[in-house]
């Protein structure tokens, strides 16, 4: 079976391009090019010139042995915490950037809830040269505040958006509105995959460079170029889907998604799509949706600012649907703790989007032969504070549970 888009857009039942009429052309010709333009061997030359001498790739492929020690298997770690800006979303910003201007467009606008795609976007935009606009949910403004004052530093004006829960759904409704008023000049950099197509396969070849880079690594290694296990965090899913891309027809490969669970599915205070969600539209694509029963859409909560989506990517949707992709809805205390062993043992301090994938060790047992490869997508940084106030609170009662975001 072949997971990955067919012709006409879909991921089996999830994918296609739902949107207003104005945008149209915008996507129709986005979708007649962005193959071309990407198999043109300049653009990849260029491209691959800018991932090595300024985004630093490849990354490293790092065996993390206190943690492979502690769960008894072989953890390998790639470490996109260390490109330039701190995440995996600077390899597809830079992609995009550079489609929108061969395409002639002068104006880039991004949305971001974590704002590591909002720095990401921005900084490319400085590089070349380009006006940046980032939209952004005021309450990630608030607890992501160095990352706006990145942003702007680079250039970008951030608009902080008040509708609805202020996160990153609404950001992205405010990033459609102002491309639906500005088609002509303007290029929507859509910063996972999710949206119309062909953005989710776009974004998602863009970071297939981490597979192609741990097939490689791997081979370098252990002498093959294939783990056993392959684990990532989902929100869109955009590291997850670079992460699994080489390898998505390979079922050879056990493909492990970790969603944020928040408060738990149970709760009415999770970002759990997968499990909780519905087939449904959002922002241009059919996939799964957390939705009422009249169709309105359930605002998410987790305490990670990217992962906090009512929708999923319509490649994980389908992954999930077919069982291809084991999800796991992990929790915030959970991700919390993970979080804090890998800065324990192996010394990185890590996104709490990737703490969540660093959580699947205290949920599923692995062999000691196993090679399970994890993608750190970012570093902690950003969250700097939620971890200094949750470790005050560690350091007080011994224990995280019932701490909030």
């Amino acid at each position: 079976m072949d997971y990955n888009v067919n012709e006409a857009g879909y991921y089996g039942n999830f994918g296609g391009a739902y949107v207003p009429e104005i945008l149209y052309a915008n996507v129709e010709n986005l979708k007649n090019a962005y193959r071309k333009v990407m198999d043109d061997p300049s653009f990849r030359a260029e491209f691959d010139k800018l991932l090595r001498d300024y985004v630093g790739r490849p990354s490293p492929l790092y065996r993390a042995g206190r943690l492979s020690e502690k769960y008894g298997t072989n953890i390998f770690l790639k470490r996109e915490d260390l490109n330039h800006t701190g995440a995996h979303k600077i390899n597809n910003a830079i992609g995009q950037v550079l489609l929108a201007r061969r395409m002639g467009k002068t104006r880039i606008i991004a949305e971001t809830g974590a704002g590591q795609h909002g720095v990401a976007t921005a900084t490319v935009c400085a590089l070349m040269n380009m006006e940046c606009v980032v939209y952004m949910g005021e309450t990630d403004v608030r607890r992501q505040r160095l990352n706006v004052q990145k942003m702007e530093m680079l250039g970008a004006k951030v608009f902080p958006v008040t509708s609805g829960n202020k996160t990153l759904k609404d950001a992205t409704n405010e990033a459609i509105r102002d491309w639906c008023c500005n088609p002509r000049d303007t290029y929507y950099v859509i910063g996972s995959t999710v949206g119309p197509h062909p953005y989710p396969d776009m974004v998602a070849r863009f970071q297939s460079v981490i597979s192609e880079e741990i097939g490689k690594q791997l081979q370098a290694e252990i002498g093959r170029d294939y783990p056993d296990y392959l684990i990532a965090c989902v929100g869109g899913g955009s590291n997850a889907a670079g992460t699994f891309f080489r390898y998505l027809n390979d079922e050879r490969v056990h493909l492990i998604a970790a969603e944020a669970g928040g408060k738990g599915i149970d709760t009415g205070e999770s970002a759990a799509t997968i499990h909780l969600g519905k087939e449904g539209i959002i922002h241009g694509s059919r996939t799964l949706v957390m939705q009422t029963e009249d169709g309105q859409i359930v605002e998410p909560y987790s305490i990670s600012a990217g992962l906090d989506y009512p929708g999923i990517g319509p490649m994980h949707a389908n992954l999930a649907k077919l069982g291809r992709a084991e999800v796991l809805a992990i929790n915030d205390d959970e991700a919390v703790r993970a979080a804090f062993e890998l800065t324990e043992l192996e010394g990185i301090i890590p996104a709490l989007e990737s703490a969540h994938a660093l959580a699947v060790f205290g949920r599923k047992r692995f062999g000691r032969e196993d090679t399970v490869v994890l993608t750190v997508s970012g570093r902690g940084d950003k969250d700097m504070e939620t971890y200094i106030r949750l470790f005050a609170g560690r350091k007080g009662e011994g224990d995280l549970k019932g701490e909030e975001a």
